[in-house]
């Protein structure tokens, strides 16, 4: 019998929560540190399982299945093959930062490092899910633990609406979704949501002609798919740090992610047909949320717009049915979730320290914390897709991808990468070169130990993928191959 190690990732944080309720209120160092060991403990088995997945053989792999409701056809089925094993990794990756970046948490840390556990523990078990209702239901564990935590410990200015319009979209989004997935369930006439035997159903054409939209939209939304991504930067701005990498760095390719494997997947006729729709609106996220990005005042903002430009071009590599297209935006979604979560960690350090996000309050600020602001050129190098580094890497093989199905998106979209070069190098000098500001001049210290540790966790994943891209690419290659015989493409 194999090592559960699926499960274990899955549940240590779930577990390590309800232990931390029960805790009391004043063991804030015990909290932490149960925290912390749960997350370091899923970290460490996502990188054996990144480490150990077989690309020779490909497939799914890890597999564990438990009958739950045999007669509803619902398992406990969860297993991965090489699209969504980076993606546990990067969960790995964020859930760990995210607990190091909120060490200095003194409001009802209790409360708030259990939610964390529970929001990491139901991206696991999406990523790993091959029952359709286990996705949904791990799905929607999330959207009440990300309500709490920017409504409780958010940005007192605007938590309260960030929070709710947060939930609000996420939860009508996956409404829709959970309608298309039901239409799918009941069509298929196989008595099961296993997402194996779903691939195999053979839906007819026009069934997957009407209800492609409904899943795939409705996942998108939690993807930032154009018109509905104006949740993301309001709920990344709302949001504590931690909750802001989560957000960005997984929980939008959770989106992506399912809108892949239900929509795509299950429905692949259906997303041909569709696919100068999605093309469309995937270049709209690339330019305009790079334009809406380069013209925001507040530090957070530019990095909540540029999450939804990045995440266009996961849906432009999916929209190509190619090796390429599609390598390219599993790689984008790795490379992407660890930039942002180093973005929204520094952004964070600063404001902790200044008490403020605007740009024209802001300076110098290599001169005070100098591990930060090399942090923030490293990512934004990444985002600008600097060879050398994870986001060349991932976006190359998307135009090329692009190139090859859609030239003209692939001309449009290569605004984006020129304007986000703008305003990641207008950020850079308006806060991390210059003078200090006078009314912060002797008010600022340095990041500490555990966000320096943070920074170079997430710098090592960001240049070793860039220099070594097959680390990566290999893996997700092997995922994208089962894919193609499912979609058909080149």
């Amino acid at each position: 019998m194999q090592f559960p190690i699926l499960s274990v990732i899955i549940f240590t944080p779930l577990v390590a929560g309800i232990l931390i309720l029960l805790y009391p209120a004043e063991r804030k160092d015990a909290v932490k540190i149960t925290a912390l060991t749960a997350m370091i403990l899923s970290f460490l088995l996502s990188l054996w399982a990144f480490i150990s997945y077989d690309t020779t053989v490909a497939g799914y792999q890890f597999i564990e299945k438990l009958n739950w409701l045999p007669k509803l056809g619902i398992s406990y089925h969860v297993g991965v093959d090489g699209f969504s094993v980076p993606m546990i990794l990067l969960t790995g990756i964020v859930a760990l930062t995210g607990v190091m970046i909120s060490w200095r948490i003194d409001d009802r840390p209790r409360e708030f490092f259990a939610f964390l556990c529970f929001l990491a523990s139901s991206v696991f078990g999406v990523f790993a899910s091959l029952d359709l209702f286990m996705l949904f239901f791990f799905l929607e564990i999330a959207v009440f633990t990300k309500y709490l935590l920017i409504a409780v410990w958010g940005w007192p200015k605007t938590r309260e609406y960030g929070s709710m319009k947060l939930t609000l979209y996420l939860f009508i989004g996956s409404i829709v979704a959970l309608v298309g997935a039901l239409a799918i369930y009941f069509t298929a006439g196989k008595n099961t949501f296993d997402l194996l035997l779903l691939e195999q159903a053979g839906f007819p054409l026009e069934f997957q002609r009407l209800w492609f939209p409904f899943v795939f939209i409705g996942f998108g939304v939690l993807g930032g798919l154009f018109p509905f991504h104006s949740w993301a930067p309001d709920g990344h701005v709302a949001a504590p740090t931690a909750i802001s990498m989560l957000l960005a760095g997984v929980e939008m390719k959770v989106g992506a992610f399912a809108a892949l494997r239900v929509g795509i997947m299950l429905l692949p006729d259906g997303a041909h047909i569709w696919a100068p729709l999605i093309i469309g609106l995937a270049l709209v996220n690339v330019v305009y949320g790079a334009l809406i990005a380069l013209v925001q005042s507040d530090f957070k903002y530019v990095i909540g717009f540029s999450s939804v430009s990045h995440m266009g071009l996961v849906m432009l590599g999916f929209a190509t049915f190619s090796k390429d297209g599609l390598t390219g935006a599993g790689m984008q979604m790795f490379s992407h979730g660890v930039m942002t979560a180093m973005f929204f960690a520094i952004v964070g350090m600063v404001y902790d320290r200044a008490h403020t996000r605007e740009l024209s309050q802001l300076g110098g600020m290599f001169k005070i914390m100098p591990f930060a602001g090399v942090g923030f050129v490293i990512a934004g190098l990444v985002s600008m897709g600097m060879p050398g580094f994870s986001g060349f890497a991932a976006e190359f093989p998307i135009f090329m991808g692009l190139w090859r199905s859609a030239p003209y998106a692939a001309v449009i979209a290569i605004l984006g990468v020129i304007i986000t070069a703008a305003y990641i190098l207008r950020v850079i000098n308006r806060v991390f070169f210059g003078q200090v500001p006078a009314e912060l001049e002797g008010h600022l210290s340095d990041v500490s130990v555990l966000d320096k540790l943070t920074i170079v966790l997430l710098a090592v994943f960001m240049i070793a993928f860039g220099v070594f891209p097959s680390m990566i690419s290999n893996v997700v290659g092997s995922g994208v191959t089962h894919i193609l015989t499912l979609v058909g493409g080149a």
